[in-house]
């Protein structure tokens, strides 16, 4: 991680593991390890205490069930994103089926759960699920490209623990270009009622090889003019509809690294990068109920079982996962 702000308290989750404790972050999705004494649960701690206590990869503890899980309960969306992450083939379950799926994924050991899309502010449910995560004890973010932030940051502002908004670019010429017109001004709008509303809020962006280059710095000035709490760098995955992408837009995690690296380590917002192999193993619930875990080295994902028990969600060696 490179740079960061002023710390603020915010709500994270941790459970005792081996002879300490891990710790998940609703804002960026990490996990970190601690030998310091917490209690289990929902959890309010500083910023500073995330900065002091090592990351690690979700895989390398050996966990019965994921530390924390992907949720794309819709595959609507009101942008047709060509790198997007989703399989607009898959068909969705019914608002019965994801309350179904909300009870069983609070009822498990799952930390962190963030509600991905399509876009899920199209969800009128959305508040209701959010409320039966956490009432079973998950930390939960909203992954979304802020078209809908305005109208629907009061009511998450009680609820959902961080919003990541995703942006590929630091103006309306060159996010507009992936996104459509007008989306860039509707996504920084949102971006202001999140933290106006006292979301702690991080910006998303994916890094794609025609762009890259020209906008990680422009990126990270912007964060920090509108007054999010960090930027995640994601490395393209050839999954979904990105997967037509792959073969030009990709990034090497070492041309990524290297890329980030030339960020200034006075960056005034923390900056983080995704790689490829960091996302190797994270479990997805998709729209059509089913439990699906992108491959070991993520240039692909599988469809594993359909979630109809906490069971379900239990890491197996055969799945892929450590």
């Amino acid at each position: 991680m490179i740079g960061r702000r002023t710390a603020m308290t915010r709500t994270f989750t941790a459970r005792t593991h081996g002879t300490g404790f891990v710790v998940h972050d609703p804002l960026t999705g990490l996990t970190h390890r601690t030998g310091a004494e917490l209690a289990s649960g929902r959890i309010r701690l500083s910023d500073d205490a995330l900065f002091s206590w090592p990351e690690i990869h979700p895989a390398a503890l050996h966990a019965d069930v994921p530390i924390s899980v992907c949720w794309s309960p819709l595959v609507r969306c009101n942008l047709a994103c060509p790198h997007c992450l989703d399989d607009k083939s898959v068909p969705e379950l019914a608002r019965p089926d994801r309350h179904r799926i909300a009870r069983l994924v609070a009822e498990s050991a799952i930390l962190g759960v963030d509600i991905s899309g399509g876009e899920p502010l199209l969800l009128r449910e959305l508040p209701e699920l959010i409320d039966v995560l956490v009432a079973g004890g998950c930390a939960v973010s909203v992954t979304t490209n802020g078209t809908h932030l305005v109208r629907r940051a009061e009511a998450l502002a009680s609820r959902v623990d961080a919003v990541r908004v995703s942006l590929d670019g630091p103006d309306a010429e060159r996010h507009d270009r992936w996104r459509g017109a007008g989306s860039f001004e509707r996504a920084v709008a949102g971006i202001r009622a999140a933290v106006a509303h006292g979301i702690p809020t991080q910006i998303q962006t994916v890094l794609l090889r025609s762009t890259a280059r020209a906008s990680v710095r422009p990126l990270v000035e912007l964060a920090a003019a509108l007054g999010v709490h960090g930027v995640t760098f994601l490395q393209m995955l050839p999954i979904g509809e990105g997967a037509a992408l792959a073969s030009t837009e990709q990034l090497t995690d070492d041309e990524a690294t290297d890329l980030l690296a030339e960020l200034s380590a006075t960056s005034a917002v923390p900056v983080r990068l995704r790689t490829r192999e960091a996302a190797g193993g994270f479990t997805v619930i998709r729209a059509d109920g089913q439990v699906w875990r992108n491959q070991p080295d993520a240039q692909a994902i599988s469809s594993l079982r359909p979630l109809l028990g906490v069971n379900d969600l239990a890491l197996t060696a055969r799945d892929g996962s450590a």
